[in-house]
């Protein structure tokens, strides 16, 4: 059975189109309720969510309908993803729920789950969800209804578990910071959790109006972030997004470091303190040169499908504990279940302080790739997959470049988008190759 409404991550669209609408958010909630009680008599969830305007709407819809299944909800209010992950697994609730669409703009919104161990649930559970919605309504009697409460020391609990992962014989103190929290989820807690630890930290980013939340700013569009260190003079610029699961960072000479970079930094920082590394999982997307460096260190490397949960699913599948990707999401799973971006910068900033070395010299020995990506839009229903001229064109490419660069097709899991990616030693190469596969796979 595919999945009708679950992508990459979660349900996620424009808001007022399906299915991000309140009637399907109410019969969605209801679904999963139903889909719980099967393990437990009286389960309890927990809801979070971002910045959005429609944040409210949707959160009242899901409310309801976890309540009409019979669940008790607990509103976590504006709080991040991995915030949310946490709080499901030290609240010992049954399910963890994020209202969010992450980096998408401010009129698109989504719904992600997570399991009571703070972990992304299967693709098997998902279509057992979607099975429910198939099925109609059984709303349980006035006696049976869930409750609801509102747990109002959510972010201070989530600052606290952030500061504890950071080593307690370490201090911020003496650096200068530049936070962007994306106006989205993380606008109140990352400041805090880095001013705690005894950084100087000045912001961008942190005055969520509900509809700026991504806009120009945040990991999606880092340059804010590089003006404004630039400008403040800072030592290191934090860059979230809108849900605070992605982490970019800048360093004080405006150089930006993207999550392949900072996934080999948290290796290189485990090996430094003695700590035996079995493997690292990255992603289809993942810099070839990652893969080539760890590999010379004997460090075994694997790739795995776009998407953290894919990562996640093959650190499981391994034992290992470290992967992540380009756009950020990055996994420590001795630190968290999932991806966070907060506790992510943290180890960043602990390897350099440890090291008494800036992040550009603990970064010398890795030069990634050139890569271009291009973003061909695409009809529903376009079967990209059998464009021959296209797939054609592909074996081409890969013929041309050998063992010196890669090509990558595929569907976005959240837009409609072809994304392709071309990665060469020769940049100019590589910008060539990408645009012959654009205009082929155009529709």
């Amino acid at each position: 059975m595919q999945r009708t409404y679950f992508g990459t991550d979660g349900i996620r669209g424009t808001v007022g189109v399906a299915p991000i609408t309140p009637d399907f958010v109410l019969r969605l909630a209801h679904a999963v309720g139903r889909v719980l009680k099967r393990n437990e008599a009286r389960p309890t969830v927990l809801i979070g969510k971002d910045t959005r305007i429609s944040g409210y709407m949707l959160e009242s819809a899901m409310e309801s309908g976890f309540n009409s299944a019979g669940v008790d909800v607990v509103l976590l209010g504006p709080l991040p993803t991995p915030g949310v992950a946490y709080l499901t697994r030290a609240q010992r609730a049954d399910l963890g729920v994020v209202i969010s669409a992450s980096h998408n703009p401010f009129a698109d919104n989504g719904i992600k789950f997570f399991s009571a161990q703070g972990s992304k649930l299967s693709d098997e559970w998902e279509r057992e969800v979607e099975a429910m919605l198939e099925q109609e309504p059984a709303w349980v009697d006035s006696a049976h209804l869930g409750k609801s409460r509102r747990l109002t020391d959510a972010a201070g609990r989530y600052i606290e578990f952030c500061k504890n992962a950071f080593p307690a014989d370490l201090t911020l103190k003496g650096l200068k910071l530049v936070v962007d929290a994306a106006h989205g989820a993380a606008y109140q807690v990352a400041p805090t959790v880095l001013r705690e630890l005894g950084a100087h930290v000045s912001t961008i980013g942190c005055a969520p109006d509900g509809m700026n939340i991504n806009k120009d700013v945040g990991a999606t569009h880092p340059q804010a972030l590089v003006d404004a260190v630039r400008a403040a003079q800072a030592d290191y610029g934090i860059a979230l997004d809108g849900d605070a699961d992605r982490l970019q960072v800048v360093d004080g000479q405006g150089r930006l470091y993207n999550g392949d970079e900072l996934l080999y930094l948290l290796v290189q920082k485990r090996r430094l303190q003695g700590q035996k590394v079995a493997g690292v999982v990255g992603t289809l997307m993942t810099n070839m040169a990652v893969e080539l460096a760890l590999r010379a260190q004997g460090i075994p490397f694997v790739r795995a499908k776009v998407g953290d949960r894919y990562v996640l699913e093959e650190l499981e599948k391994r034992g290992w504990i470290l992967g992540g990707e380009g756009s950020g999401h990055l996994l420590a799973l001795d630190r968290h279940s999932t991806g966070d971006g907060v506790i992510s910068a943290l180890s960043v900033l602990a390897a350099c302080v440890r090291a008494g070395r800036s992040l550009a010299q603990l970064m010398v020995d890795l030069t990634l790739f050139p890569q271009v990506l291009l973003n061909v839009r695409i009809a529903a229903g376009y079967d990209w997959q059998h464009n021959a001229h296209g797939q054609e064109l592909v074996r081409a490419v890969e013929a041309e470049l050998g063992d010196t660069g890669r090509v990558l097709v595929r569907a976005s899991g959240t837009e409609p988008l072809l994304r392709l990616m071309v990665e060469a030693r020769d940049p100019s190469q590589a910008q060539a190759c990408a645009e012959r596969l654009g205009a082929a796979f155009a529709p």
